[in-house]
């Protein structure tokens, strides 16, 4: 089968419309060299659905799915390469296109990590000119342009924080004491 060097929008948006093929890729990306066995993302994928370690039935149905429906999938669009001999899943170069849709994009059109970088690299440029005396930089005092930077991140994480509250309330919630629990 033929493939371009891209995916299309509508194929990246149907890859993650699946919570299976979310979690595949995010514990593909994980790993250090982009490549797992099925029983151990079988076991990863499972225990993000369950919220902990997963009932042997909820391991059967991800093998299951994962093995029939989503690697095939993911395998067909050039994301993963999918062994079924061998048994193990390999991240493809088309896998950073879809990584790029699963970061948050902010109001501004970047997506935090972008935000972020900038945000570093930004200000280690000036307080870098100010350190070496620059004209206009160097008339600010090297900390108080640190602390601008610092306060700037703050603001941006709280920013980050905010948008995301619900999720971030719903993920402390679950990581606290379960009601009817005898702690």
């Amino acid at each position: 089968m033929f493939r371009t060097n891209t995916l299309a929008q509508g194929e990246i948006y149907g890859i993650l419309a699946n919570g299976r093929r979310r979690e595949t890729l995010r514990h593909l990306t994980e790993v250090g060299n982009g490549i797992v066995t099925l029983e151990e993302l079988t076991a990863a994928v499972a225990a993000t659905e369950a919220g902990g370690p997963p009932q042997k039935a909820t391991r059967e149905s991800v093998r299951s799915s994962l093995h029939q429906t989503h690697l095939p999938k993911l395998e067909s669009l050039g994301v993963v390469t999918y062994d079924r001999e061998a048994k193990t899943v390999t991240l493809c170069p088309h896998a950073r296109e879809v990584d790029r849709y699963m970061d948050v994009v902010t109001g501004v059109g970047l997506t935090w990590g972008e935000l972020y970088r900038s945000l570093g690299i930004g200000s280690l440029l000036i307080v870098l000119a100010a350190l070496l005396e620059l004209p206009l930089v160097s008339a600010v005092d090297p900390l108080l342009w640190v602390s601008v930077a610092l306060g700037t991140f703050a603001v941006a994480v709280g920013s980050q924080l905010w948008s995301n509250r619900w999720y971030v309330r719903r993920a402390l919630s679950r990581k606290g004491p379960r009601r009817g629990s005898s702690r």
